[in-house]
This record gives structure tokens, sequence and C-alpha cells, in this order.
């Protein structure tokens, strides 16, 4: 996609990425880890223009689970509060065995959608998310026998080609839908230029996301939008507003994008619209 889909006014999807895996209220008590506050915060996001939902587990301590009843149970209460969102659940995951990492694919009903790690990354100082292209190939198959979009998470440049090579290996779907991520450490540096070279690096046709973490989180975000993209926001990636105020909820950082999508001359999208650009 180009500054020419910009130009076209084509509608904006804009993800909201609830909770993550990481962090917890220590870093912003406005984080939701109950399925309960879960499925609020949802509501509150769909409310003011989120289409996606991306969803992490929580056990009642506030550690990451990857437990198929726990997924069930914040489904039901997204689906309480935003009957009509698209829910994506995250297969992402440190030092967990590779079949733990396919449970969010098995609830009943499945996910509309999953995130598919593209490959290795640093997390911490210690651990590595190996993501091997067994266990990518392994987890894409599981999304075709259930129904499930791929969500291709991109961190890297490298991941680029891991996006190349897994169209060489495997059917996917039309559209591709791959989200670019900008930030620190393994992700890619966030400069406006690597931006401009990754959304140029992608498969003829693919659909792009755009994800900043922490500061990074607007002005991708604003970048995602001027090239006609689709964009993630959400206390996942950022607990802040701005610099030294946090977030009061994930709707804020939503509804804000939405304004920023407004001005600029872009849709929001609504879910059943983020529907049929997704080809669910």
């Amino acid at each position: 996609m180009s500054y020419e889909e910009y130009l076209a006014g084509d509608p904006v999807i804009v993800t909201a990425a609830l909770t993550g895996g990481v962090h917890g209220k220590e870093a912003n008590p406005a984080l939701p880890e109950t399925p309960e506050e879960i499925g609020r915060a949802a509501g509150e996001a769909a409310e003011a223009g989120a289409s996606v939902v991306h969803l992490h587990a929580r056990r009642p301590n506030g550690e990451r689970s990857f437990a198929v009843d726990r997924f069930e149970e914040i489904d039901e209460a997204v689906r309480r509060h935003a009957p009509e969102v698209v829910i994506q659940h995250s297969t992402g995951g440190t030092g967990v065995p590779d079949e733990v990492r396919h449970q969010p694919l098995r609830t009943d009903p499945p996910p509309e959608m999953a995130s598919l790690d593209m490959g290795p990354l640093n997390r911490y100082d210690h651990l590595t998310s190996e993501n091997t292209r067994a266990l990518v190939d392994s987890l894409h198959a599981e999304m075709v026998d259930r129904g499930i979009k791929p969500e291709l998470e991109v961190f890297n440049d490298g991941h680029r080609n891991e996006v190349h090579g897994l169209l060489d290996r495997r059917r996917l779907a039309d559209p591709v839908y791959a989200t670019l991520i900008f930030g620190p450490g393994t992700l890619t540096r966030p400069r406006p230029r690597n931006f401009l070279t990754a959304t140029d690096d992608l498969p003829d046709g693919a659909v792009f996301n755009t994800l900043g973490f922490g500061r990074h989180q607007l002005p991708f975000a604003t970048m995602g939008l001027l090239f006609g993209g689709h964009v993630r926001v959400g206390l996942e990636d950022n607990v802040y507003y701005e610099r030294g105020t946090l977030a009061e909820s994930n709707a804020q950082l939503v509804a804000r994008v939405g304004r920023l999508a407004e001005e600029l001359g872009r849709e929001v999208a609504s879910p059943a619209q983020a529907r049929e650009i997704l080809g669910l």
C-alpha cells in the first residue's frame, strides 16, 4: 500500500491491543487483566472506533496464560461488551513448549484472527522467542484448519524475508495481512526511512498494519494512516498518553488515532468493513 491508497481515502482498521503478556497494573493501573476487565476494555475500545481487539490471556495473579478455557472466558466477556468486534488471539510467547503456543487457536468458537510471529526475537536480557519455521508452519496449518486469519507479525527486516519464505512454502488466503513493528531491541529501528522500506518490501497485494512501541506509537500510527495502511494502538504496546502522563484507557488511545484519521480524511472502519477488507 502507498500514499496513493491514502489519497483514495480507504477506511482504516484500528486494532486495540488491550493487555499484552508482560507488564501489568504496576506499569499502568488501567491495564485490564481479568476477563471482565478485558471485556469492558474491548467494549470501550470498540465504542471509540476499534474494529479488532488483540487479546492475551492472564491468570488470576496477572501472569500470562495460554489456557483454552481462559481465552474462552475472555472471548465471552468481549462478545458481551463488544458483540461486533473482530477477535484476534495472540499465539506469541517465550519459554513455553510449542504445543502450548497452539492453545489460543483451540477455543470454541475459534477466533476470527490470530497473530503469527515470523521469526526469532530477543526478549529481556536472557530470553529469546525462537519462532522456528517449523513452529510457524504448524501454527499456520492449524489456523487454516480452523478458519482463522493469520496476522503476520513482522518485528524486523529478516522477518520480512520470512514472510516471502512462508508464501513460497504455504498458500495464504488473500489478502496477506502483516503488522510492521517498530521500536527498540530486535525490532525494526523506528526511523521513517525504515518504515518506507518495510512497506515497499511486502508481497504484492499485501495489506499492512503499523505498530510502534512506546513513544513511537503515535508517530508511526500517523505514518500508517498517511501511507494507506492500518494501525494498532493500546496499552500492550504503550502505557502512556504523552510524555510523563499515563493513558487513562485503551479507548483513549483508540479515540486519539480515530480523530487523527478523521483529520487526515480517512474513515475509521467498522467491524463489518474490517471483515470485508481482511477477507474474513
